[in-house]
């Protein structure tokens, strides 16, 4: 009996110095100084390309552009985007830029906490120092809002974020924005888009049981189980072309929402196209649904 409790108490020992040692584990790469001139212009674009303005303004109950409280329920629990104004002590108004850039590309926040990966930083790890400057210029724009951000509802253990370190340590991989010779600026564009900024992945792909995008087989095939029990169809090249996309077509869809067969976008979808891709170029719509339909990925 005796070596059964030392046993257990050795167990316990063990376990609790491997938990210590998770939560005080330090994520993130170390803050690099930023000396950037941003544009305000082209950080707006980006932002709406990144669906910053869809995901952070509680439109359905009026708010405040940004102000954040989106609700999103998730099979972990219930999530609600925090407030990005510039107001110093409820929303961003306190950070530096280089703050700003770490949980943008890393998902890490400016006390070194993860961000749940509802927040779709994966897809802007390769975003540019150029690009976090605009994007940092144009947020600088924003009216502040003293409004707090909502208490995340996670159940437990998924309320506990030093977990969060080791669904990154296992899951978290880099965008596949990198371009591919021989396929054109057009392609190359769209693919930037497509698998960054514009993150088409975070719904269109199914996921595992912790969460994460099933990136090597089922890539664009769909999902039928989003938040909130919403589904995404699939948006691989032989699916869209089975149901009669074109590059023109999809391109439209993309301005408009409006589908070939003359049915509209509706649910997420439609909001995406409302305050996200109806507010990119001609030439960056027909990018990226040139990219879509291709079967020569090459990712």
């Amino acid at each position: 009996m005796r070596r059964v409790f030392r046993f257990g108490l050795a167990a316990a020992v063990t376990a609790s110095a491997g938990l210590a040692a998770v939560i005080a584990w330090p994520i993130g790469l170390p803050l690099e100084s930023l000396d950037l001139e941003g544009d305000v212009n082209r950080g707006a674009y980006l932002a709406r390309a990144s669906g910053c303005i869809a995901c952070h303004t509680n439109a359905a109950e009026g708010g405040a552009p940004l102000a954040g409280g989106v609700k999103l329920q998730t099979p972990f629990g219930t999530l609600y985007s925090p407030n990005l104004t510039t107001d110093p002590e409820h929303g961003i108004g306190g950070w530096t830029m280089e703050e700003f850039a770490r949980a943008v590309r890393q998902g890490v926040s400016p006390d070194g906490q993860p961000y749940y990966p509802a927040f779709t930083y994966p897809f802007y790890a390769n975003f540019t120092d150029q690009d976090i400057a605009d994007l940092w210029a144009a947020f600088q724009t924003v009216p502040p809002v003293a409004e707090p951000s909502k208490d995340q509802e996670m159940a437990f253990p998924f309320n506990q974020r030093w977990g969060l370190k080791l669904w990154r340590a296992a899951f978290l991989e880099p965008p596949r924005t990198e371009p591919i010779a021989g396929n054109g600026d057009v392609w190359n564009r769209g693919r930037l888009l497509v698998e960054g900024a514009a993150h088409c992945a975070a719904c269109h792909t199914g996921r595992n049981i912790a969460g994460a995008r099933k990136l090597d087989t089922e890539h664009f095939k769909g999902n039928d189980s989003l938040p909130g029990g919403g589904k995404a169809p699939a948006i691989d090249f032989e699916t869209l072309r089975e149901r009669g996309w074109t590059v023109d077509s999809l391109a439209y869809a993309l301005r408009t929402g409006i589908t070939p067969d003359g049915d509209a976008f509706g649910g997420a979808m439609g909001e995406v196209v409302l305050y996200g891709t109806g507010f990119l170029t001609d030439e960056d719509r027909l990018a990226m649904a040139t990219y879509l339909l291709d079967e020569h990925e090459g990712g």
